[in-house]
């Protein structure tokens, strides 16, 4: 039953709810509003109360030092001369009495007159006769003896540690008790007014809105600039017509997020073969004059009779072009692979090469293959991927005193599969978008070249590669397919 409440189309529920949730609010918002009014309006009386009795206290330390009464009587009636019109949290009374409980200055002479007892003033003023800390306290006090029309505040009058008197300051119940009848009255009138405006504008833009619509169109708003966010299961779950709509939309986001992948990945394509023909025609225009230089400075060695000087400038010329000639060898990535087929000792080859660096680092290393004696894919190919994905393996976990890399080689579903996991530092998230882009390397030493030539290489063999790192742990993974015709072209 209260399933099919919730799932009510919009133009009745939204209404409905919305009227109920505006009533509710009103009259919550209103009686706890008229509950804490009247609390409000008599802390802001005591307040202001103490803040005007402290000052005047303070005004009137002098002239009772030098028992100056007419200075201190003009004092006590200045607030007096001062009234605005609302006088519902000003004193009607303001006496001040000496440590004997007798009046010394009143603002009312004539009805309280000097030198009388406070507690001879009737019953209100009896708690002062009878309780002498009330009068000679050391701090402001609050007074509302039971069933009294008056609520009083003492401030008691010093001069360091010498007490003067206590100032007393009288304030009506009436002019509470109306300003409390006035701001319930506003705040009624103002409610009904705020009703009066709210239901029939909820009622009307009700069957046309719904609040989850916002969400929806903060999402399609720039749905131009890439494929928006889906929606989250737990913002509207119920099975109306927005419902309904939402899950069309989140359809709709998976499609579009689909397709600018397949247009990310067409565009790097297409930009990584451009680079790719770029720097292999680069690469064979630089090694020919490369490799008559190198054999320029070997021959000038073996004639002999050089200095020491010339022997050290010409070794490091030599290690210059040797290290532009390795450089240049990465960028050539042959169009078509190789045909022959691999072999198990092309995977032994692999680690006998790996095998010094291995030692020199002291890595933990551990090489699986489970591969037939022979698979039709290109031996040439398979080596240089395996190599450049270990060696940059080594050169990551080499920077671990425990450092370690895993690697296999195996068929799985008709597909060969080459994983290369390291230890080492985490590539970043942006790093990793770039990973297989040219010259791209977080490597002080690396050209950023290895990863590039092994995505081409992939690409050649129609496979996938991919990458993840976190945790202190970077895997690589290369799936292969294997084609049927045993003499792979």
């Amino acid at each position: 039953m209260i399933q099919r409440l919730f799932d009510l189309s919009l133009r009745h529920k939204i209404p409905l709810w919305g009227a109920a949730l505006i009533l509710f609010s009103t009259f919550s918002v209103s009686g706890v509003m008229m509950y804490r009014a009247y609390d409000d309006l008599k802390l802001a009386l005591v307040t202001s109360s103490k803040g005007l009795g402290q000052t005047l206290a303070k005004t009137l330390t002098p002239p009772l030092l030098r028992d100056d009464v007419w200075r201190a009587f003009e004092i006590v009636r200045a607030p007096f001369a001062n009234r605005l019109s609302d006088t519902s949290i000003h004193p009607d009374i303001i006496l001040v009495t000496s440590p004997a409980n007798e009046i010394i200055v009143s603002s009312d002479p004539e009805r309280f007159p000097m030198l009388r007892k406070i507690g001879s003033f009737g019953v209100d003023f009896q708690p002062f006769a009878h309780s002498a800390s009330i009068l000679n306290g050391n701090s402001p006090q609050v007074l509302e003896p039971g069933g009294a029309d008056y609520i009083y505040v003492t401030i008691p009058i010093r001069d360091g540690s010498l007490f003067l008197g206590t100032l007393i300051l009288r304030h009506p119940r009436a002019g509470l008790n109306a300003s409390f009848r006035q701001a319930v009255t506003g705040g009624a009138v103002l409610g009904v007014i705020v009703l009066a405006i709210l239901l029939p504008v909820n009622w009307y833009w009700g069957q046309r809105m719904a609040t989850p619509l916002v969400y929806l169109a903060a999402r399609m708003k720039n749905i131009g600039a890439g494929p928006p966010e889906k929606l989250k299961p737990d913002i509207y779950n119920y099975n109306d017509e927005l419902g309904q709509m939402f899950a069309a939309y989140n359809a709709m986001v998976e499609v579009l997020k689909e397709k600018a992948i397949l247009e990310k990945e067409v565009i790097s394509t297409e930009r990584l073969t451009a680079i790719g023909r770029l720097t292999a025609g680069i690469a064979h225009e630089v090694n020919n004059p490369l490799s008559g230089m190198l054999t320029a400075l070997d021959t000038l060695k073996r004639r002999g009779g050089l200095d020491e000087r010339s022997l050290k400038t010409f070794g490091l010329m030599e290690r210059g072009l040797l290290q532009i000639r390795d450089s240049v060898a990465a960028l050539l990535v042959e169009a078509r692979p190789g045909k022959r087929q691999l072999e198990n000792c092309d995977l032994e080859d692999i680690r006998t090469l790996l095998h010094h660096e291995i030692s020199q680092k002291h890595i933990k290393f551990e090489f699986e293959s489970g591969i037939p004696d022979r698979l039709p894919l290109p031996a040439g190919a398979i080596r240089q991927i395996l190599i450049n994905l270990l060696h940059n393996a080594l050169e990551a976990a080499g920077k671990d005193r425990n450092g370690w890399v895993r690697a296999s080689v195996k068929v799985t579903e008709g597909r060969l599969l080459l994983e290369v996991v390291n230890s080492g530092d985490t590539i970043s998230p942006d790093h990793l978008a770039h990973l297989y882009e040219p010259f791209v390397t977080n490597r002080e030493d690396g050209h950023g070249l290895g990863l590039w030539v092994t995505y081409q290489l992939v690409s050649q063999l129609d496979g996938r590669i991919s990458a993840k790192s976190r945790d202190g742990k970077t895997e690589f993974r290369v799936l292969l397919a294997i084609p049927e015709d045993e003499d792979s072209e």
